[in-house]
């Protein structure tokens, strides 16, 4: 008898592939090294291109590919060019975190139009745009994770002191409703899932976080504030864990945060 030949091992599947809006630094930039050094392959959309650059080079160090693009997520048309080509240079698309935001500190009595308008154009209509061009690519896989970055604010309001205000509060809330909408339209191939950070202190910190942390840190029952890496952490197995039976929810990353 001839000895049976070795049955070669299946093809490895190729590395998941995921989109992180504002990925240029602060939680943006950590959650994707963290999926860089899960395997994933990392697609950076940032304003700022020396930050894409800095952080582009950090994924590919850590062994996966990098694709950067300079872009406004309030835009409709260059979100769906950017989602077309991560999809055309990898062949998919597995990850979505829209993260991109920015403050708002302005109150009520304060804030022109304009600036209430651009706070929900970012804050919230980004996600949209990116998950519009997203979802029917992650619905013709039969999978795909979409994370989307709220706050803690979306909970509380803020508080008159806070860097952001109301209207920040508003476009994150709507978040939160956005993320339980879009887990019932989109389950079961997709997942949906919110987070709520609470003060996370990153490399270029607001001056209000740096002026008071020992302040604040006194009122978190962890005795610190946060870092991107704890909320790295949970992107990470939102994203990657299988399996998974969490979708439509908002959960709160705030080493909980009493005095508010």
């Amino acid at each position: 008898m001839t000895a049976a030949s070795p049955v070669p091992p299946p093809p490895a599947a190729p590395p998941r592939a995921a989109i992180v809006t504002g990925g240029g630094r602060g939680i943006g930039r950590g959650c994707a090294l963290e999926l860089a050094r899960r395997g994933v392959d990392v697609a950076l959309v940032d304003l700022i291109p020396e930050d894409l650059a800095r952080t582009a080079a950090e994924v590919e160090g850590l062994g996966a590919r990098a694709l950067t693009f300079e872009a406004d997520v309030s835009d409709h048309a260059r979100a769906a060019q950017v989602v077309a080509a991560v999809h055309a240079e990898w062949g998919r698309l597995d990850i979505l975190f829209n993260n991109a935001g920015r403050s708002m500190a302005r109150g009520l009595l304060e804030i022109t139009e304009a600036e209430f308008d651009r706070t929900i154009a970012i804050n919230l209509k980004g996600a949209f745009n990116y998950s519009h061009a997203a979802a029917p690519l992650m619905m013709a896989a039969g999978h795909g994770r979409i994370l989307n970055m709220s706050s803690l604010n979306a909970h509380t309001g803020g508080v008159t002191s806070a860097v952001s205000k109301f209207a920040y509060a508003a476009a994150k809330a709507g978040l939160l409703g956005m993320t339980r909408a879009l887990a019932k339209e989109l389950g079961p191939a997709v997942l949906v899932n919110a987070i709520c950070p609470g003060v996370i202190k990153t490399e270029r910190s607001n001056d209000m976080i740096r002026a008071r942390e020992a302040e604040l840190a006194a009122g978190i029952a962890l005795g610190r504030t946060g870092t991107p890496a704890d909320i790295a952490q949970l992107v990470a197995f939102l994203a990657l864990s299988e399996p998974c039976f969490i979708t439509g929810q908002d959960i709160t990353v705030d080493g909980f945060q009493w005095v508010m």
